[in-house]
């Protein structure tokens, strides 16, 4: 989840780098965020393992 974040603060210096508009700002980092769990959560790396 981490890893999710910091790629959401890199694309927001990224964005502000390239002097994006304002709405980009929220699309974007939202975008990775909410991408990126879905895309662990279906990958299973949240579920807890049996035994642990």
């Amino acid at each position: 989840m981490l890893l999710l974040l910091a790629l959401a603060i890199g694309a927001i210096a990224l964005l502000a780098a390239m002097k994006a508009d304002a709405v980009w700002f929220t699309i974007v980092p939202l975008g990775i965020l909410v991408t990126g769990s879905t895309f662990a959560r279906l990958s299973g790396w949240f579920d807890k393992k049996a035994g642990g």
